[in-house]
């Protein structure tokens, strides 16, 4: 039966990359190498191929997407430089019509959070490939990011035409979320964890539906789905993030702290939340040490052609430094006014003592239906602060 986007209630019924890398796999059994480790090994072969026939423009597509897939994995922005160059090289053996390339590139572009070029780029692969469900996945992200909405449900529902995979509903779930639609954002969800066909999906699949939990305040089911997913892979950082989240709201934090010490080394994009627990516990030598080594990362994200402003901006606001934060959020909207960033102007602002300004910003926010959590307390506060 064809999933429908628009008539899922009535049928009684999406951060990943989704790469021209990856293959079916029919077993769910403990894999014996890590995601990542799988990824090398494809980069090597290709790379070993690339060295015998050097004229393979769709052999360095393949090998620009996996590293881009490998930067994702690994949380190594270095990775972006050879995505970059391996996709660079493909384009210029085949300058037209290379389908491959250009969503590789339009992969690169929306881990860069360069999402206008990354549209740009899916649209150029939809003229080239359009029964290709990946153009469909990057064309999603970039909408959904820029604010597009229409342009992301067209998207997502090309993609689930095409192919309803875990990409294709996990899209379809978090366009749901951004709705309000939580019972359709849990469903599609379900449905993308039925069609998994590896750990890692399967994975992937309870850390969406414990962040839908979550972000509607669902402290004990998120809980139980972060664990249902560490038990199919014990090393996922998505999931440990999830674990120490729950544990810091569940007032054990120490154990939070003891997870964010050592899943940070791993994966610094939860270093922000690690300093935020660490200053509410009154350990604020420490959490500065954490900022120290985020303005770094962040520094090596620029060097590598990416950015995260959005991040930036909440980061200044944790610090106290507000006008920092304001200026970080006016930059971001004045390149896409998606609700997120919508979120992060109302609070910046707010932050500055401009609340009725803050207030347009935070209705913006929740205006297609959002209901994260964090964004609704966002917007009490504001409208506390207007009484």
């Amino acid at each position: 039966m064809r999933f429908l986007l628009v008539v899922i209630a009535a049928a009684a019924l999406i951060a990943a990359v989704v790469t021209l890398t990856e293959t079916d796999e029919s077993t769910v059994a403990v894999e014996p190498i890590s995601r990542a480790n799988r990824l090398r090994q494809n980069v090597d072969s290709l790379q070993a191929r690339l060295n015998r026939v050097p004229g393979d423009a769709s052999g360095w597509a393949r090998l620009g997407v996996s590293y881009v897939e490998l930067a994702r994995t690994t949380t190594d922005p270095t990775y972006y430089a050879k995505a970059q160059g391996a996709l660079d090289r493909s384009l210029k053996l085949k300058p037209a019509a290379n389908g491959e390339a250009m969503i590789g590139m339009g992969a690169l572009a929306n881990a860069r959070h360069d999402f206008a070029a990354a549209k740009d780029w899916g649209t150029r692969a939809q003229a080239v490939m359009p029964d290709t469900a990946e153009v469909y996945g990057v064309l999603a992200d970039a909408s959904t990011q820029l604010g597009e909405d229409k342009a992301a449900m067209d998207a997502v529902q090309r993609m689930l035409d095409l192919r309803p995979n875990v990409a294709a509903f996990t899209r379809a779930s978090y366009h749901f979320e951004l709705h309000g639609r939580q019972a359709e954002a849990i469903e599609a969800m379900r449905r993308g964890l039925d069609s998994a066909t590896s750990s890692d999906e399967i994975a992937f699949c309870q850390f969406h539906l414990g962040e839908l939990a979550w972000n509607s305040g669902q402290v004990d089911e998120a809980s139980s789905h972060y664990e249902q997913g560490l038990v199919t892979n014990p090393k996922d950082t998505a999931l440990l993030h999830g674990r120490a989240k729950v544990a810091a709201a569940q007032g054990r934090a120490d154990e939070a702290l003891t997870v964010y010490r050592d899943l940070t080394v791993r994966a610094p994009q939860y270093l922000p939340d690690y300093a935020r627990l660490l200053s509410s516990s009154g350990r604020n030598a420490e959490a500065d040490q954490q900022y120290e080594i985020l303005a770094k990362q962040r520094k090596l994200l620029a060097a590598q052609g990416a950015s995260d402003d959005l991040v930036a901006s909440a980061v200044a606001a944790d610090r106290g430094d507000k006008a920092e934060a304001l200026r970080l959020a006016e930059a971001e909207w004045a390149k896409r006014q998606s609700v997120f960033v919508a979120d992060a102007m109302a609070w910046a602002l707010h932050l500055n003592g401009r609340h009725a300004e803050a207030l347009s910003y935070a209705d913006k926010a929740v205006a297609s239906g959002w209901r994260d959590a964090t964004v609704l307390a966002h917007r009490t506060a504001i409208l506390e602060a207007l009484r």
